[in-house]
This record gives C-alpha cells, structure tokens and sequence, in this order.
C-alpha cells in the first residue's frame, strides 16, 4: 500500500485556486473538496447510502475525541477500525480531537505532557498527549489523521500565541516520532498531517508554515482560523499561510465554513475543508441553495410546493417539495432533518466541483464573483 499522493492538475490564471487530485488506500478525492463532519463516525441525520448516491462525498471525518470516548477504541478495534465499523469504504479523516478538549475550558488543564480533561458524557478525567493521540487515531484507522496542537482563541495576546505555538511545535515533534516508529493498523497506508497555529499573528504564522513544511509530510493544515476573528482577518491569514506552504502538498483549511468563505479560501489556494453548517444550519431550517439562502420556517414557503432546489443533482432536492420540508420541520419530524442536512450537504459537494470545473476551464475567478451575490441572498 501506498502513501498519500497529491498530483497538481490545473492552476487558475485569474487567482491561486487549483484543481488536484489526492490518491489514498481508500480511493482518490478530486479537490477542492468539502468533507462532511462525521463526529462520532456517522453524519448527523445522514446515512452513508445518502453520502454516496445523493451527497456524492468522497471523504468524510471522524473526531478522536468523541469516538475515545463512545464507543471506544475496544470496540473500534475489534471491528477492524472505523471504516469496518460505520460501512463507509472511501477515505476518512479524524480530527485529532484538540479542538473539541480545548473547548472544554472549565475542565481542562495544559502542561507539557499533554491535557487532562474531563468527558462532557460522564465527568471522568482522561488525559490526551500527542502520543497517545497518534495511537487513538492509529485505532481509529482514519486515512488522514492530524497532529495534536493547541487552538488558541482568536484575539490572543501575542506572548499567549507564541507560547501556544512553541508547545504545539514541540508536541508535533512528539506526534512525527510516534507516527513514525508505529506501523499502520488495519493494512492501509495511514498519513499524518501537521497544522499551522500562530493565531493572527503574520510572523508566527509563517515560523509556524515553516516549520510545518521541514516536517515533510503528505500533506498540511491550516488551523485556529474561523474562531471569532473577523472574516476580512481570516482571509489575509489564510492568504499568507498559502503563501508559505508547500504548493506541492495538499492544503486542508480546518472548520470553515459558509459557501463564500470556501470560494474566497478556494481562491487563495485551499484544497480541503470541512465545517458543521450545512448539517446543524440545516437542523436549523437554514437551506443553501443555488439561489440563495432559505429559511424555511418562514411563512412564504407554506403554500410552495416548488423542489427544494432544482440547480441541484440530487435526488432529495428535486423529489421534496419546500412546503412539505417545511411542515416536517414544524412538526418534529425526523426526516425533516434528514432531507435539510442531505440537501445542504448535496449543495456544498456541487460547489466545490462547480469551482473545480471553472479552475480547469481557466474563469474560476470571475465565476466566484459573480456567483456569491447570488448564494448571499435572502430569498
């Protein structure tokens, strides 16, 4: 079995967005791509048969965190590893977990070691260093999974963030040296990413690319963006971050974000990205839409018995009606957040090979500024 590979096939001439293509064990991802969150190994309210035929993912996540703690490594390892266990047979990649124990700032403590913290499930105290981390997510049996780092918040005073990024630094060493000196558990080749930190700070930003880069993996994360910053602020980071990243290795821009922020990153040269709104806005009655945003609860959309969104090639888009996903969202119903979450999730994976289409056919950038005004608006 083979390593990740990453071939270049297209470059924007108006921007710096590319089309590439990312070969895993598991099968290949045509980027840019979107990769639905799978917390803890399912996608909220969306089977994998639905990923496949309606949403037509190509990767999806887990989270280290969550699936430690439920339903365990035991009972992950005995199934042959998460791909065994859920039934998704495409690639898969597992967040570290660092963000979500960072967000537990009441219960948690840093040191050098690593964090202690204490499950949001039962209250019980476990601690995660990089390289106990590395063999949960070698358990686990992700294809990508990432190195453990701090997230600091977004308006982090600079000691803060240095600090921060030293540590995350030092822990990435520990992470590589136990990636490296364990070997792949299911008989797939497994890939370690490192993730940029350095809040929004240029200079650590760019220590940070650098250092990621001498680590010569397969490929590398943006990470700590889209965390209260203001958007204009992500932006210029993201940008500079390109810019100092190998253009030979896939980049993945952790947690953002809207249908705009992705077109924008996409522009500055992101090949990855994953976020939890489509599926918790559509949970929301937020709808994505090749028109414009739709908030369905609204009383305009009653008596419109109109497909949720007939620019769209999936099934569940064109067979529902916006009257009836609307009564079903009323009502409680389960398969009104079934057929939101399918819907925005089927939109976000269009995007993406809308962008790729118009990075290969050379007008990706003026497609990108003529379509956001048009995915921001209130219907």
């Amino acid at each position: 079995m083979a390593a990740l590979s990453f071939q270049l096939q297209h470059n924007d001439t108006g921007s710096k967005a590319r089309a590439g293509l990312i070969t895993t064990d598991h099968g290949q991802i045509e980027t840019p791509i979107f990769m639905p969150v799978g917390t803890v190994g399912s996608v909220k309210a969306v089977s994998q048969q639905l990923l496949n035929s309606d949403v037509k993912a190509q990767i999806i996540l887990g989270n280290t965190y969550h699936l430690y703690l439920r339903p365990g490594l035991e009972v992950l390892e005995k199934a042959g590893g998460l791909h065994r266990f859920n039934g998704w047979h495409k690639p898969i990649l597992t967040d570290s977990g660092g963000y979500q124990v960072f967000s537990l700032a009441g219960t948690r403590k840093i040191k050098e070691e690593g964090v202690t913290f204490q499950s949001h499930i039962d209250g019980s105290k476990h601690l995660f260093t990089p390289e106990g981390v590395m063999d949960i997510q070698r358990t686990i049996g992700g294809d990508i999974i990432m190195a453990f780092d701090e997230c600091p918040p977004g308006g982090s005073e600079y000691s803060y963030a240095r600090k921060s990024l030293e540590l995350t630094h030092r822990w990435l060493d520990r992470c590589v040296e136990r990636f490296n000196s364990t070997p792949d558990k299911y008989g797939y080749t497994q890939n370690l990413f490192p993730i940029v930190q350095g809040a929004m700070y240029k200079d650590l930003r760019k220590q940070s690319c650098e250092y990621i880069a001498s680590k010569n993996a397969t490929g590398n994360a943006i990470g700590g963006l889209s965390v209260g910053e203001p958007e204009p602020v992500m932006y210029e980071i993201c940008d500079w971050c390109c810019d100092h990243l190998p253009a030979e290795k896939p980049r993945y821009l952790m947690g953002v974000g809207t249908p705009w922020n992705i077109l924008e990153c996409i522009g500055m040269g992101i090949d990855m990205f994953d976020c939890v709104m489509p599926t918790r806005n559509g949970r929301n009655a937020m709808l994505f839409t090749t028109r414009g945003v739709i908030n369905i609860d609204n009383k305009k959309w009653e008596f419109d018995y109109s497909p949720i969104d007939e620019g769209l090639d999936s099934e569940i888009s064109n067979y529902y009606s916006k009257a009836y996903l609307r009564h079903l969202l009323k009502s409680k119903e389960i398969l009104g957040l079934t057929i939101a979450s399918t819907h925005n999730l089927a939109f976000y994976l269009w995007l993406v090979k809308q962008a790729r289409e118009h990075i290969i056919a050379g007008d990706f950038e003026s497609w990108k500024n003529n379509i956001i005004p048009v995915l921001k608006q209130r219907l």
